[in-house]
């Protein structure tokens, strides 16, 4: 049961993660590999400030300042020098290593008995529900303000940028700022993601955003697949099964390990199950062929 409790709360954390691919791979159609760096700069960030005593209300901005930049500085190679996004993102991932390393100051950093989110605020008695309900709130606050944005004139524009950039920019939208706009907002919520992650597990590590673009990724398909299923085109109803396949991705892993895999192959299991996820809607569309 513990494994089901920690893969919830650990599908909330990834709940920002999972917004953020869905703003870069579904609205702007880019790949983008930034995130692997972001992340982990929105956990070394985190681990740095707690260890200097920073007020939570400084720890947040500076994360997501941080991860902004870093997506930024992708949409700039990408519109501005013409680098393909893919490479530009790689680009900027391997640089945020340095980066990383250079903040952090050593590849670990633990946080054990450091004031945390999850022990500054206290809702209710039991640890794992107080937890639990700070995430909901996080994941709660952070949808509503990602889907009220979607919903605005410049949050359609954003959408049409990604749909038809030739016809949004005979409009007059500059295409470039918004991909821009829309890389540094993907990445705030990615390091945002790093910012729970590390007070979660209490501890930041050079290498914990190796691989963890997948974990987003999964969460989208999955997203995308109910979706599909089920025919809807609202923007609310969309995030909503972001955030779910964020918790749904975590309790496959969950239950993988609950059944005695063994947990040097859960790379392998994550990169099966996203395989599958992928596979299912050319499946059917092939059996109804």
């Amino acid at each position: 049961m513990d494994f089901y409790l920690t893969a919830l709360l650990q599908g909330l954390c990834f709940s920002a993660i999972a917004l953020g691919i869905y703003i870069s791979m579904k609205i702007f159609n880019i790949p983008d590999i930034t995130t692997d760096g972001s992340y982990t700069l929105g956990g070394v960030v985190t681990a740095v400030l707690l260890t200097n005593h920073q007020p939570a209300y400084v720890i947040l901005p500076a994360v997501m300042l941080a991860g902004a930049a870093a997506g930024a500085l992708t949409g700039i190679i990408h519109t501005k020098l013409k680098i393909n996004a893919l490479l530009a993102g790689i680009l900027v991932m391997t640089a945020l290593y340095s980066v990383n390393l250079t903040i952090l100051g050593r590849s670990n950093l633990p946080l054990i008995n450091l004031p945390s989110l999850f022990t500054i605020v206290n809702l209710v008695g039991d640890p794992n529900q107080n937890t639990f309900w700070i995430l909901a709130i996080f994941v709660v606050v952070i949808t509503s303000l990602i889907g009220y944005l979607l919903k605005t004139d410049f949050g359609i524009a954003m959408r049409a940028t990604g749909n038809s950039e030739s016809m949004i920019r005979s409009l007059g939208v500059n295409t470039d700022r918004m991909k821009i706009t829309g890389l540094a907002l993907a990445n705030a919520l990615t390091a945002l993601s790093g910012y729970l992650v590390a007070q979660f597990q209490g501890f930041a590590d050079i290498s914990m955003g190796i691989g963890i673009v997948i974990v987003g990724l999964g969460s989208v398909i999955i997203a995308e697949t109910l979706i599909n299923w089920f025919k809807l085109t609202s923007v609310w109803l969309s995030l909503v099964l972001v955030l779910t396949g964020a918790v749904i991705f975590q309790l496959v892993l969950a239950f993988t390990l609950s059944v005695g895999v063994d947990p040097k192959l859960l790379k392998i299991v994550t990169a099966g199950f996203v395989l599958v996820i992928v596979s299912l809607p050319r499946l059917s569309l092939l059996k109804s062929s």
